[in-house]
């Protein structure tokens, strides 16, 4: 079952390393970032590389490698880094982000929440890979 859920998370990290892709559209980086020097503006856009192509070989690795993630000893500490990573993630989502961001916004308030519980839900499955649960 715990196997299942890791895959289903590498699915849900696939796609949301492909929708990295509509980021620069979605939030107008031509426009909001044109100000800045061209060294700042290309490194906003290599990050966004980086960062997708990372989380797309997350998904990758759980996808292909579930079993191992959950059952070999370097797959355990592997699901802890992840459970670590992802649960950072989930308290910059509370903790970092102004919440004038996305209160009072519908669409926005729903990214907000599905992110909330998507992060909490990768974190817990690795947490429970790592622990054997």
């Amino acid at each position: 079952m715990l196997e299942l859920q890791v895959k289903i998370v590498g699915v849900m990290f696939i796609l949301l390393a492909l929708f990295h892709a509509f980021f620069p559209n979605r939030f107008r980086w031509r426009q909001e970032l044109g100000p800045l020097s061209l060294m700042n503006r290309q490194m906003m856009y290599v990050h966004l590389f980086f960062i997708a192509l990372a989380i797309f070989l997350f998904g990758l690795l759980c996808l292909t490698s579930s079993d191992a993630l959950l059952n070999t000893a370097l797959g355990r500490r592997i699901s802890l880094g992840l459970a670590i990573f992802w649960g950072i993630r989930l308290y910059f989502q509370f903790f970092v982000y102004s919440a004038q961001l996305w209160k009072g916004k519908a669409f926005e308030t729903t990214m907000h929440i599905f992110f909330s519980l998507f992060w909490a839900y990768a974190s817990t499955v690795f947490l429970m890979g790592y622990l054997q649960w």
